[in-house]
């Protein structure tokens, strides 16, 4: 009998080594993946192919000078950049685009040329730790994010005079850092936000992810590397979540999601435009795959937002 219970705790205690093993493992691949956050150059050229005309508008903005970087310090001693550019013609209305996982501010330009060129705002496009020029080894997945973001609305605020109106607009990652952005005490010149393909939890995501990837079930891997992360970096999968955010918000909303989404499955949406009190407006575009319904449906998605934003920013 005392071997067998001295066999089982060996055999429960190797187990238990596997799993916190296996959870490092996810939480490393999870928050600190491969990708193209970091290569600037790349990012402009993957742009430049993806979306014609990009170029041109990015060539006439560095000729005139008009494609600037910023820099911040955070509380904890980040520094964190962002770019920007004034509107051609002066105006109170701004634009702060957040960008996704493994993106980089310059990943959002398109979206800038949008706010930018063709509704005529000053744009400010931060890159999040552990992407382009901020600090950072790991993603927060949009959860401390939020913070960072905020920040980033008061420098956009006094950049653009101390008198501004502003949408916060974010896609994946970045719409999901919209929605926890939007849960938040926000000063008053923030009108409206726009999110575009975010999830409803860093638990969801990643669940998805591990069924999709590796054909795994949730437990118990998520509920471990969800620990993990607490213990690391200070947050937890579960606690970071865009749908109780989004439920706090008393700002009106337009999500965006695309039919074919299987990254950010477009479930995901529902639950999220359902929980929003107040006033929102949810469009599904039909055939894309994730984050590209701006580069499919151009002109319907220049229309929608502006549609939309027009109804909350006050005419000058």
């Amino acid at each position: 009998m005392r071997k067998f219970v001295v066999i089982s705790l060996s055999v429960l205690f190797f187990l238990g080594l596997l799993l916190v093993g296996a959870g490092f493992y996810m939480l490393d691949i999870s928050l600190k993946p491969e990708g193209g956050q970091r290569d600037i150059e790349g990012s402009y050229r993957y742009m430049f192919g993806e979306y014609p005309g990009l170029e041109t508008w990015v060539d006439s903005l560095k000729q005139a000078e008009a494609l600037r970087d910023t820099f911040i310090t955070a509380d904890d001693g980040a520094r964190l950049h962002a770019l920007y550019v004034r509107a051609a013609m002066p105006t109170d209305k701004t634009a702060v685009l957040v960008h996704g996982y493994t993106d980089n501010a310059v990943r959002m330009l398109m979206i800038g040329q949008l706010y930018s060129r063709d509704l005529g705002y000053n744009i400010l496009l931060p890159d999040l730790r552990n992407s382009g020029l901020s600090d950072g080894d790991h993603y927060n997945m949009g959860w401390l994010d939020r913070f960072d973001v905020i920040r980033w609305l008061n420098v956009a605020h006094q950049l653009y005079g101390g008198r501004t109106q502003m949408v916060v607009h974010g896609i994946s990652m970045g719409g999901a850092t919209t929605m926890m952005v939007s849960g938040e005490s926000l000063p008053d010149y923030v009108k409206c936000f726009v999110e575009d393909c975010g999830y409803t939890a860093v638990s969801d995501e990643f669940t998805h992810k591990l069924k999709s990837d590796y054909g795994l079930p949730p437990f118990p891997l998520i509920p471990v590397t969800g620990a993990l992360c607490k213990l690391k970096y200070g947050w937890s999968f579960d606690e970071a979540s865009a749908l109780r955010q989004v439920g706090r918000c008393t700002l009106p909303m337009l999500f965006i999601h695309s039919d074919a989404d299987t990254y950010v499955p477009t479930a995901m949406v529902y639950p999220l435009y359902e929980a929003k009190p107040g006033e929102k407006e949810l469009w599904i575009t039909v055939g894309s795959s994730h984050a590209m319904s701006y580069r499919d449906h151009k002109e319907d998605y220049t229309r929608r937002v502006r549609d939309f934003v027009s109804k909350y920013m006050k005419s000058e």
